[in-house]
């Protein structure tokens, strides 16, 4: 008798934590959704819609779904951060690696005491390329869907970013990542000047290929993209290589750093290359694991790793960088303070010292190279580079601006040259220029149409 009353309370018990457990679900259900609290006069992002109701510009190869429509407001962009969409991850997988790389940055200087002087002027610049390469990435892909000119705008920022993240990795590379042997043979003096001009000449080529050819994208503008890419690599590359050739891996701990950066950034270029995995699954990967996507996630994952690589580089280089590049092409100070350095290098050849850091230092005639950070001649060549650069955008941006019609506009009819083979669209002037919605009520295109 005492077991079965026990056993009742005990179920009643139970019952009533069950039923307050409910009100309080049904309560959460009831709170207000993150758009509600939006106040009514500040617009909110429109639904997705499919790739037919979007112009075929912002259209990507396999994916059917998921695009933001254009001619939105400014804000309902900003606002699709918080939206799923087939730009989400692109957006986010940068958006999270910058604040990921800030706090490996913190964890290592703490460690190391790290200290802005001389010898970390090149770590901080790799680290400036770094955050301006993602935060220019996630913007291209958050507001492109805007307008034409929005879309082409923010990609060539987009490809400026890279440019300088290319030629920020390599000043990491070769002061802290190089090989005496590697800087005396005849790549070293010009890699630095090979840096810059490859990084120019990337950009270019892709704002170029980004104005040229319309969609259906021909195989010419692929190329336009990779080959400016793989010669910049190869050569930004070239002292980690030697490196990892030359030097004993069980002796550094960074070279299996440097040999991760190196996979990620190959496992990179496959996904940007070749459109995979949706083009074995269309219409299945509008919203996740595009190649584009995982692209952005290996290249973030690279980034990170050439992080903690070139912090160890620096721990290990940066009590002989000065002596090694000299101090009046680093920072272009007084000749006392030269002066203090070759005695310091005198007093080490003395001591027999020199020989054991013969892996990380120069012989005391080599002419340092890092004047070419801070010198007039660079600011000289970066300003021209510059201005034609951005004479040449301008150009072409005036000349798109300028036409009547294009290959993307909603608006007018269209026909291509040569049945579009060669992927180069001109306006059919003669057409009509009325508004023209009917793109609106297409049915969503087959995957065999969407697959160029």
């Amino acid at each position: 008798m005492y077991d079965n009353e026990a056993f009742s309370a005990m179920s009643g018990d139970i019952l009533q934590r069950v039923r307050t457990l409910t009100l309080n679900i049904n309560y959460f259900t009831r709170l207000p959704r993150p758009w509600d609290i939006v106040p009514t006069s500040l617009q909110c992002p429109s639904p997705t819609v499919q790739a037919s109701q979007v112009p075929s510009l912002f259209r990507e190869p396999y994916i059917l779904s998921g695009y933001r429509p254009v001619q939105q407001n400014w804000r309902c962009y900003l606002l699709s951060l918080f939206q799923r969409h087939n730009e989400s991850l692109n957006v986010w997988s940068h958006l999270l690696a910058g604040p990921v790389l800030m706090i490996r940055w913190c964890a290592n200087a703490g460690a190391l005491g790290y200290t802005l002087d001389k010898s970390s002027l090149p770590l901080c610049l790799f680290m400036v390329s770094c955050l301006t390469c993602l935060f220019g990435s996630a913007t291209a892909h958050l507001l492109q869907s805007h307008s034409e000119h929005a879309h082409y705008f923010f990609f060539c920022m987009d490809y400026v970013g890279i440019a300088m993240y290319q030629y920020g990795f390599s000043l990491g590379h070769y002061f802290y990542a190089s090989e005496a042997t590697w800087r005396e043979s005849c790549v070293g003096p010009l890699y630095l000047p090979g840096a810059a001009f490859c990084a120019w000449l990337f950009c270019a080529c892709c704002c170029f290929a980004k104005f040229r050819y319309r969609r259906p994208y021909p195989v010419q503008r692929k190329f336009y993209q990779v080959i400016p890419a793989a010669l910049a690599y190869l050569l930004d590359i070239s002292p980690v290589v030697h490196r990892l050739v030359t030097v004993t891996w069980t002796q550094e701990s960074s070279q299996l750093l440097q040999a991760l950066q190196i996979a990620s950034f190959l496992l990179a270029a496959l996904f940007f290359s070749c459109p995979i995995p949706e083009r074995f699954f269309p219409g299945h990967c509008d919203f996740g694991v595009q190649g584009h996507q995982i692209f952005h996630l290996c290249l973030a994952l690279c980034t990170i790793f050439q992080l903690e690589a070139l912090f160890q580089e620096y721990a290990r280089r940066r009590d002989t960088l000065v002596a090694v590049f000299g101090e009046r092409q680093l920072c272009h100070i007084k000749q006392r303070q030269l002066n203090e350095q070759e005695q310091l290098v005198a007093e080490l050849q003395r001591n027999h010292t020199l020989s054991q850091s013969t892996r990380t230092m120069a012989p005391l005639g080599m002419t340092g190279t890092l004047g070419w950070v801070l010198s007039p001649e660079v600011g000289i060549i970066s300003l021209v580079a510059f201005l034609v650069l951005s004479a040449t955008l301008l150009v072409l941006c005036a000349r798109c601006y300028k036409k009547p019609t294009n290959a993307y506009a909603v608006n007018g009819t269209m026909k291509v040259k040569g049945g579009g083979t060669n992927g180069v669209a001109t306006p059919n002037v003669g057409g009509n220029t009325d508004l023209d919605y009917s793109w609106r009520d297409h049915k969503a295109m087959p995957a065999s149409t969407l697959e160029k």
